[in-house]
């Protein structure tokens, strides 16, 4: 850039990446770097990372509670859409960006910083994530993205930076995964990973026990449900984020979320990732449940047929999109009876539903019953069949004459 650029704010982890990121900023654009780090659940050491910050040469640290934020505003928004993005993943690292990145641009505002600043690299999806909602908030923002610009082109000369600039760092030669961690899931990439055909370390694995290792009684719960939106486990009614922090140590010693796929990601390359994520697997599950007893079979249509489209908004990074908060809106308004109460059963890495109940039920046990009834004449089955045949028989007729 040839503008002099004054003062950066860095979306700050205390990972690997941004701790280089942060000296590199200051050296190679002679600049105040302030430090954002959100508190999304990711279980950091929030005191180290302000230290490490301040000792890396940040003149300011930001460190904001968004966990609340985070579940009700973001993920649960997603779960009423039932999003997952080709079929296996609940785009945890997805949906956290653009609160990142909203809350990065209102400091960015708050300190009369020129720039944002942001560790993803250039072959990745966080890049565009991070980028298009800050441009959606200023289109004039200077935006550095150090992986597009240095010549620290692998983790292994990252870590060698780091030890040359005395900066304290988690990643080391032995686990070189790259982490993303926060309330809804912890995801890894990169070390041995990169091998699709090698399966994942045991040791890497910190939300859930192994499935082989759970316990052998199964665990039975009950999720009550308003609006589209979980509100209490076993009848206890828990704030957003205390009812995803529940539901993972529930489905963590289970053993119920981990994951482990091959995935499109947005700039063009297939990447092997793989996840956890505990109480996102059982509220997906549970969800499905009270809406199959709850919402009109063809509103169920057209909503699932959105699923692919609003997951890949997500994934892409276009949560701030018009197109997503045309759909969201949709979302919404389907959910408006989905309430009620479903019972699982965790056992062993599966999560099976015993049984859903609900006031705005649209199961009706007199109709749908093998016993006697009064209330439906099978008759009326025969003219239906064949109207739904007619044109099936028209087709054969025209085949047979020809």
């Amino acid at each position: 850039m040839s503008e002099k650029i004054n003062k950066v704010v860095l979306a700050y982890s205390g990972g690997l990446d941004t701790s280089v990121i942060l000296k590199w900023l200051i050296e190679t654009y002679h600049c105040e770097v302030v430090a954002f780090s959100a508190d999304i659940g990711q279980k950091d050491d929030l005191v180290q990372i302000e230290k490490n910050a301040l000792n890396t040469g940040a003149s300011k640290v930001y460190i904001d509670d968004l966990k609340e934020t985070f579940v009700k505003d973001y993920v649960f928004p997603a779960f009423r859409a039932n999003a997952i993005y080709e079929d296996q993943y609940l785009l945890g690292t997805s949906i956290a960006r653009p609160l990142i990145a909203k809350r990065q641009m209102e400091i960015a505002r708050i300190e009369r910083a020129e720039a944002v600043s942001h560790g993803a690299t250039g072959k990745g999806n966080d890049q565009v994530r991070f980028e298009l909602t800050y441009l959606s908030i200023d289109p004039h923002i200077k935006i550095i993205a150090p992986w597009r610009e240095w010549d620290l082109t692998s983790r292994t000369a990252l870590m060698a930076f780091a030890k040359n600039h005395g900066i304290q760092v988690p990643t080391t030669h032995a686990k070189p995964y790259s982490t993303d961690c926060n309330l809804l899931h912890i995801s890894y990439e990169g070390g041995v990973l990169e091998d699709p055909w090698k399966p994942p370390p045991e040791d890497i694995f910190t939300l859930t026990t192994s499935p082989q290792d759970a316990p052998d009684e199964a665990e039975c719960i009950e999720i009550t449900f308003e609006s589209g939106d979980p509100v209490a486990i076993n009848g206890e009614r828990l704030s957003p984020a205390n009812f995803l922090q529940e539901l993972n140590i529930r489905g963590g010693r289970n053993g119920i979320g981990r994951a482990d796929f091959v995935e499109n990601r947005f700039v063009g390359m297939k990447s092997r990732g793989v996840y956890e994520t505990p109480g996102g697997t059982i509220l997906r599950v549970a969800h499905r449940a009270v809406e199959s007893i709850t919402m009109d079979r063809e509103v169920m249509y057209l909503r699932d047929s959105l699923i692919p489209k609003y997951s890949k908004l997500v994934y892409n990074g276009f949560w701030f999109s018009p197109e997503m908060r045309l759909i969201q809106e949709m979302v919404d308004r389907t959910q408006k009876n989905v309430s009620g109460v479903v019972c699982l059963e965790l056992y062993k890495g599966n999560c099976r539903v015993l049984g859903r109940k609900s006031d705005e039920s649209l199961y009706r046990e007199d109709f749908a019953t093998f016993e006697d009834d009064t209330v439906y004449r099978q008759k009326d089955a025969e003219g239906f069949i064949r109207l739904n045949a007619l044109r099936l028989r028209i087709q054969k007729l025209l085949e047979n004459r020809r």
